[in-house]
């Protein structure tokens, strides 16, 4: 591995508040960071930002870290392993965020806010309709303690305030955008901690970054507004905030945000539609990241070895299910059987195909008859949950025929060759590939009809599909019985 780029020890974090499932846009997040910490030796640090009462479930915490395992994004510290840092679950640290909002009402860069919601709604409104922008007024800076206390006891329940700076500008150097300036005059006294006490995202964000000793800070780019909030509260508490990297957005192919109109958005769904985690990642990796204007394939350990987020673009990325799909194929040929078989099995359960729940527990029959299915078709599909439907007719006796392959049962002599084609593959001795092409030449050569004459209507008859794998290998795979049973039944039909 190439020398650190980075002086200081590397640190960072996902932190996916948990009231859904992974979005490939919060997948590709994690892997960057995972990538920019493995390249430097660093540590990736895994926190839960629960602080969204409401709409925080355990059932989505388990999603994601299941989801996160999947794709093999580890992390060194966490909330099922713990670290030096703990606890990774923001609402187990309530009582850090108090202390550190008594330090900046303290230091006079926070206070009381008493004004209802009601209050504030009607002053927005106030000035909307004098066309006039509106920032929080600061009506309760200067209140007394008494009046504090009076307020308190009308039953009013305060949210605490940022005393923003309201001068200058602040600056952030994003490592993959550049310079980028706020004025400090159009941000308002934003809430720190709500009328329930539990910190908003800003504030507790900061906290723990900081807390944590989070040198790098690598997420999407609908935070980038909030990057001038944080950076004072950094400031204000005397912190030196962390390096700062903003992903762009990801974009479905019709240029919109990537949303569920696009079709799958979670890496769940992804897994359970038959993707290959080594192509997620693979795929993740060049949505927004790039080595060259030609290599799209990657191992884990070469994505680790050339990532840097100076090759990240500022463009939002198009998430492409198609080049997905591509990609999910490709890294489908490079298993082994073995390999293939047992991340196929559960989609061949689902489909009724097999019954066991594992290669390990089938019987050495079923399991060799499924992976020479598989086998078969490795080249032919682009996901695991197409092998069902794909080699259906190896494992169930009588399918249904498509239109374009009834359409060679249906030509004239077609019943005639079947027949001849079952009587010769019934006395062919020892069943085997090169056998089974010795049987069909001799029918070809007896009816003097060409190779296609015959292989069309027996593909129809033995598969019900107009294409298959080699025709030779199908009949081997049925075995001699179920073929000549195939071919007369057909015969009969035709």
């Amino acid at each position: 591995m190439p020398r650190a780029e980075w002086s200081e020890p590397v640190r960072v974090r996902f932190a996916p508040s948990p009231t859904g499932y992974l979005h490939v846009g919060g997948a590709r997040t994690a892997l960057f960071n995972w990538l920019f910490a493995r390249h430097n030796r660093g540590t990736f640090v895994l926190r839960i930002e629960d602080t969204d009462l409401a709409r925080s479930t355990e059932e989505s915490v388990t999603a994601i870290l299941d989801s996160l395992r999947w794709l093999g994004l580890d992390w060194d510290e966490g909330p099922d392993i713990g670290g030096p840092y703990a606890p990774y679950v923001q609402t187990e640290r309530l009582d850090l965020y108090q202390h550190y909002a008594q330090k900046l009402v303290e230091a006079g860069r926070a206070y009381w806010c008493f004004c209802t919601p009601e209050e504030l709604e009607e002053r927005r409104q106030q000035a909307r309709d004098n066309q006039e922008a509106w920032k929080y007024d600061r009506k309760c800076l200067h209140l007394t303690p008494q009046e504090q206390e009076r307020l308190r006891g009308e039953g009013r329940q305060p949210v605490l305030r940022f005393y923003s700076e309201d001068t200058g500008a602040t600056v952030v150097d994003d490592l993959i955008r550049g310079r980028m300036r706020f004025e400090n005059d159009v941000l308002e006294d934003f809430v720190l901690l709500k009328h329930d006490g539990v910190p908003t995202y800003n504030f507790a964000a900061v906290v723990d970054d900081a807390s944590m000793k989070i040198t790098h800070v690598i997420r999407g780019d609908d935070h980038i507004s909030n990057t001038p909030k944080q950076i004072q509260i950094y400031r204000a508490l005397g912190w030196e905030p962390p390096k700062f990297a903003h992903l762009s957005m990801i974009l479905g192919p019709d240029h919109t945000r990537l949303s569920k109109r696009h079709g799958a958005t979670s890496v769940g769904q992804y897994k359970d539609n038959g993707y290959l985690p080594e192509a997620m990642i693979n795929y993740l990796a060049l949505l927004g990241w790039s080595l060259n204007a030609t290599e799209q394939i990657f191992s884990r350990e070469e994505l680790i070895r050339h990532f840097t987020l100076e090759r990240v673009g500022k463009n939002p990325a198009v998430f492409d299910n198609q080049k997905l799909e591509w990609m999910n194929g490709v890294y489908l040929r490079k298993l082994s059987p073995e390999q293939l078989t047992q991340a196929a099995w559960p989609f061949m359960q689902a489909g009724g195909l097999v019954q066991e729940p594992s290669p390990a527990e089938a019987p050495a029959e079923v399991r060799q008859r499924v992976q020479r299915a598989l086998q078969l078709m490795q080249t032919r599909v682009r996901t695991l949950a197409a092998f069902p439907e794909a080699v259906r007719y190896f494992f169930t006796a009588d399918n249904p025929v498509e239109e374009a392959a009834a359409a060679f049962l249906a030509q004239p002599g077609a019943a005639a060759r079947l027949q001849k084609l079952a009587d010769r593959l019934e006395a062919t001795e020892p069943f085997h590939q090169e056998n089974i092409q010795a049987a069909f030449a001799a029918v070809q050569e007896e009816l003097g009809i060409s190779a296609g004459e015959l292989i069309h209507p027996a593909r129809a008859a033995l598969t019900g599909r107009k294409v298959s794998p080699g025709i030779y290998d199908v009949v081997e795979l049925l075995g001699r019985d179920e073929s000549v049973r195939r071919l007369r039944q057909a015969a009969g039909r035709s």
